[in-house]
């Protein structure tokens, strides 16, 4: 553990939206303790170096959260702040969950070319996703579309999506409300056509377990 615990060093990746979550969290606690400095650290994870690779061949979303979990046992930093829906179902040993601030909505967001919904987008649209939970919806819902995975943040997807890869995409409508990108956005998506991962939109706040200290501020 580090020996000044006036500042504190909130672990974050290094993507814009990651950023922004951080933020605001950091946000959140100056509020709660001004008296102490919140501190943002970058930290590269697996999932953001391969960026090509799809999530399911180097271990899913998890691949997100190990490099902060790693850096956090260590004692490198005191606090990682996570998309709650990357978090694996069993934490690493010596690590909880701190705190959850408020959600955000929960929903897919499907953004096209031209601003077409769902329904209105033409048989054999290519719509792409990195995740095989909305693969699977789509499909069910309709069978015609193509499906191709994408990565990236973001921003590249949109970029993707612009100079013609892809007809459309999926992504989750927290990120475009905390990137102020809602004007892309086609359709939210019903929960009843397309439920969204546990935890979506939703922060986690992850310490360590034996940090009292941390675990009483957050």
């Amino acid at each position: 553990m580090r020996a000044n615990r006036h500042t504190l060093l909130i672990g974050t990746r290094g993507s814009r939206l990651a950023r922004i979550q951080a933020k605001t969290v950091r946000e959140m606690l100056s509020s709660l303790h001004p008296e102490r400095a919140w501190l943002l650290r970058e930290i590269r994870s697996e999932g953001d170096v391969q960026r090509r690779a799809s999530l399911a061949s180097i271990g899913g979303r998890g691949v997100f959260v190990k490099a902060l979990e790693d850096k956090l046992l260590a004692g490198d930093i005191d606090l990682a702040v996570h998309s709650l829906k990357d978090m694996p179902t069993r934490l690493a040993t010596g690590l909880k969950i701190g705190a959850v601030p408020p959600r955000e909505d929960a929903r897919d967001a499907l953004v096209s070319r031209g601003g077409l919904a769902l329904d209105d987008l033409p048989k054999g649209a290519v719509v792409g996703t990195g995740s095989a939970r909305r693969r699977a919806q789509l499909l069910a819902y309709r069978s015609d579309l193509v499906i191709r995975d994408v990565r990236g943040n973001v921003d590249t997807r949109l970029r993707k999506l612009k100079n013609g890869s892809y007809d459309a995409l999926i992504l989750a409508a927290a990120a475009l409300i905390r990137l102020r990108r809602t004007s892309t956005v086609s359709q939210n998506l019903p929960l009843a056509l397309m439920l969204p991962a546990a935890g979506q939109g939703a922060l986690a706040v992850e310490v360590r377990e034996s940090d009292d200290e941390v675990m009483q501020l957050v």
